[in-house]
C-alpha cells in the first residue's frame, strides 16, 4: 500500500516555505566560524585578508583592462570594478583602524598583567617591557595620524603660551604633518615586530627544555604534554611567519620612498600575515576533542613523574596595529 502524504494545509505550507532551515543539517564548521567570528580578533583577521585580498585583485583588473584595450576589447585601459573594489579595500582599511581607537587599553592591561605575573626569564620580561612601552608610544600617533588624514585634527594648532597671563605676540602655529606622524608611529610597530623575534627565539629555547624534560619523563601523563608541546611549536612557527611578513611592511611604512615600489609586494607581505594570523586564531577557538574513556592503570605503568624541570611557557596573544595607505 502506498503511503499517504500529509494534506498540504496553511500549517505545512508553512512548514515547507518559512520553516525551510529546519531541513539544513548542523554544521561543526559554522558553528566554529560564528565563535571565531564573535571575537574582535577573528572578525579583524577576517577584513585583513579582504583587505590584501583586494590589494592583490586590484592590479591584475588593471593590467587585465590595459591588455584588452590594446587588443581592441576595450574602449577604456581602466578597470571599473578594480576601482570600486580599491574604494572597499580603503572602507575595510578604515574600519579595521577605527575598530583598533581603543588599543590603549589592552595594552594598558596587559603591561599591569605583565608586573604582576612576569615570565619565566628576565630576558622575555625585558623584551616585553619594552614591546609595552613602544606600543604605548605607537598608539597616540597612529590615531593621530588618521585623526589628521581624515581633516578630523586641524593640521595646524596654535602654539600655547607659557605665561597665559601674559599677553604676548602671536607666534607660528605648530605643523601637523601626518606623513611624518605615521612613518613615527611605524617605527615604533617595526621596534615591536623586531622585539617579538626575539621574543620567540626565546620562546623556543624555553620549548627545547622542555621538550627535552618530557621525552625523558614516563609519566602516564606525558603523551598529554608532549601534544600540548606539538600545539605550541605550532604556534611559534605560526607567529615566525606572521612577524616575518610584517617586517618588510613596518620597514616599507617607516621610509618616506617606502621599500617597495610595486605595491603589489605590500598585498603579499599583508596576506602571509593575514592567513597565518586566521590560522593561529582558527585552532585557538577550536573545540577540544571529546575526552576517550580512561583505560585501567596496569601493574606495569609506576607512579606519575615529575619532570625534572618545569617552565611556565607564555602565550602568544599579539596586538597588531593596523595600518592602509
Amino acid at each position: 500500500m502506498s503511503r499517504q502524504s500529509k494534506p498540504l494545509t496553511v500549517s505545512r505550507l508553512e512548514d515547507l516555505t518559512l520553516g525551510a532551515f529546519a531541513y539544513v543539517p548542523n554544521s561543526e564548521t559554522i558553528d566554529h566560524l560564528v565563535r571565531y567570528l564573535s571575537t574582535w580578533s577573528g572578525s579583524d583577521k577576517l577584513f585583513m585578508i579582504i583587505q590584501y585580498s583586494i590589494k592583490l585583485i586590484v592590479p591584475f583588473l588593471h593590467l587585465r583592462a590595459r591588455l584588452q584595450h590594446r587588443a581592441g576589447l576595450r574602449k577604456e585601459p581602466v578597470s571599473t570594478v578594480a576601482t570600486s573594489l580599491a574604494k572597499f579595500g580603503g572602507i575595510v582599511g578604515d574600519a579595521r583602524m577605527l575598530s583598533n581607537i581603543w588599543g590603549l587599553l589592552p595594552i594598558i592591561r596587559w603591561l599591569t598583567s605583565l608586573e604582576r605575573n612576569p615570565p619565566p626569564t628576565r630576558k622575555l620580561l625585558t623584551i616585553e617591557r619594552l614591546q609595552g612601552w613602544s606600543m604605548l608610544a605607537y598608539y597616540p600617533l597612529e590615531h593621530l595620524y588618521y585623526l589628521l588624514a581624515h581633516s578630523i585634527v586641524p593640521s595646524q594648532i596654535s602654539r600655547p603660551s607659557l605665561l597665559p597671563f601674559k599677553k604676548s605676540e602671536p607666534s607660528e602655529p605648530l605643523n601637523l604633518d601626518a606623513g611624518v606622524i605615521s612613518r613615527v608611529s611605524t617605527r615604533f610597530w617595526a621596534l615591536y615586530v623586531v622585539l617579538q623575534l626575539a621574543h620567540l627565539r626565546e620562546d623556543r629555547k624555553l620549548l627545547k627544555v622542555r621538550e627535552r624534560a618530557v621525552s625523558k619523563s614516563k609519566a602516564i601523563t606525558a603523551q598529554a604534554e608532549q601534544e600540548e608541546l606539538n600545539k605550541r611549536w605550532d604556534a611559534l612557527y605560526s607567529e615566525v611567519v606572521v612577524n616575518l611578513a610584517y617586517l618588510p611592511l613596518t620597514a616599507h611604512w617607516s621610509l618616506e620612498k617606502g621599500l617597495f615600489q610595486n605595491e603589489f609586494w605590500v598585498g603579499v607581505c599583508g596576506m602571509i600575515a593575514a592567513l597565518a594570523s586566521w590560522r593561529s586564531g582558527w585552532k585557538a577557538t577550536a573545540l577540544p576533542p571529546k575526552p576517550a574513556a580512561p583505560e585501567p592503570a596496569t601493574a606495569l605503568e609506576g607512579p606519575e613523574e615529575k619532570t625534572a624541570e618545569e617552565i611556565e611557557l607564555p602565550t602568544w596573544e599579539i596586538l597588531w596595529p593596523k595600518r592602509e595607505h
